[in-house]
């Protein structure tokens, strides 16, 4: 259970990272992935060398639910 409460802290760092990417590179940017979610994927892959790190890093926290989830179910 602490895994997957770990995943989903490292997840939240991730989302914060990101959408600090995207209001350092235009407040309409960073307006539109807080608001409309596809806006993010969109923002991903015309800024991928802001917004690879954050992506990556929730990758790995999803990764770390997934592992967590894995060992809680019976």
């Amino acid at each position: 259970m602490l895994l997957i409460y770990l995943g989903l802290a490292i997840i939240i760092i991730g989302g914060i990272g990101f959408l600090i990417a995207a209001f350092k590179t235009s407040i309409l940017w960073g307006l539109g992935c807080l608001l409309f979610y596809p806006i993010s994927i969109v923002f991903l892959i015309f800024h991928w060398n802001d917004a690879k790190n954050p992506f990556f890093l929730q990758l790995v926290g999803l990764g770390i639910v997934f592992l967590g989830s894995i060992f809680v179910s019976p």
